[in-house]
């Protein structure tokens, strides 16, 4: 099981992603007529790391970052857990632009646990050139707990977009980390459902030795198949997808507490299965705004968190 990407280390700390090796991606290697690949403000690089200090707080002790990618100091408005620092992504640069390249390192010591967001949905701009990428490492250490809930992602007409993200998980530890991709604008004048060019998405697990424990990867091209078919998308235009790493036990009991369901009167489906190697759980939501999907998805993250920590997750913010 080998990475999606490359890295071609071009200062001590901020790596060069590079997908052009990949497969998918060949058709879009021209190089931006505007600014190049990985320009100043074009290549966003984030390094967090938390851990518990002398006094048994959980805080952000590592911080780097480069723009357009912005964040400030960790938060704690959690209501159930006030002990668990809260952060979100920002960007200075709006949407994912052609020639955009990302990676996002985010790392937690033994014992520590955080929340983790983006300030609001990502939105993948229309392209005629080339791509944009974005690679995470996601590193959790003995007895930790991370909740990674990303704002949707909204590609427009002719969007490229390509990204890796590997999870380095013990196996006491406990991740929840959930993904939501609409099939474009749907309300930007006659819509723009399924007119992206290409999204490809990988996630794969490792335990800290390297032992594999899953890969799961999807390439979806419309004009080469369509989404609207059964067995794929269907009817749907929202797709949510949650990856949950945490011991047996606990995910037998998430399991257990969470049903599998299809409601044609809310236009809304929802799946459960096992993640192989006895690593955890996959959840998949399937609705036709993106609303009822993150609510569903919270519900979902709110159990898990319930069997882990015994609290759970308070009510969304009226703004979010």
């Amino acid at each position: 099981m080998g990475f999606d990407y490359q890295l071609n280390q071009t200062t001590a700390s901020v790596p060069e992603v590079d997908f052009s090796h990949c497969a998918e991606m060949a058709p879009y290697l021209e190089v931006p007529k505007a600014m190049y690949v990985g320009a100043p403000g074009k290549h966003g690089y984030l390094r967090m790391g938390f851990e518990i200090d002398p006094r048994g707080k959980c805080i952000m002790r590592d911080l780097e970052r480069r723009v357009p990618i912005i964040v400030q100091q960790e938060l704690y408005f959690d209501e159930e857990m006030p002990e668990m620092p809260c952060v979100y992504i920002l960007s200075s640069g709006g949407q994912y632009m052609e020639g955009d390249r990302y990676q996002q390192d985010i790392s937690l010591k033994e014992g520590a646990f955080a929340f983790v967001s983006t300030g609001a949905a990502t939105k993948i701009a229309e392209m005629t050139s080339n791509y944009c990428g974005l690679v995470q490492n996601i590193v959790l250490e003995k007895d930790c707990y991370l909740e990674m809930l990303p704002e949707p992602v909204y590609p427009c007409r002719h969007a490229r977009f390509i990204s890796d993200t590997r999870i380095v998980c013990h196996s006491s530890a406990t991740l929840v980390y959930s993904e939501i991709y609409m099939a474009g604008r749907k309300y930007y004048g006659d819509g723009e459902l399924y007119q992206f060019d290409i999204m490809s998405i990988c996630a794969h697990g490792e335990r800290p030795d390297g032992t594999p424990l899953f890969r799961e990867k999807y390439v979806i091209e419309p004009s080469l198949m369509s989404p609207r078919q059964l067995g794929v998308m269907d009817g749907y235009d929202v797709f949510g997808n949650v990856i949950v790493m945490t011991p047996p036990d606990k995910a037998k009991e998430i399991y257990e507490a969470t049903k599998a369901f299809i409601d044609p009167d809310k236009k809304l489906a929802a799946g459960i299965t096992h993640l192989p190697e006895g690593s955890g759980l996959l959840y998949k939501v399937l609705g036709m705004e993106s609303g009822p999907v993150k609510k569903l998805i919270r519900e979902f993250c709110s159990s898990v968190r319930m069997a882990v920590k015994g609290h759970p997750i308070p009510e969304e913010f009226p703004w979010r």
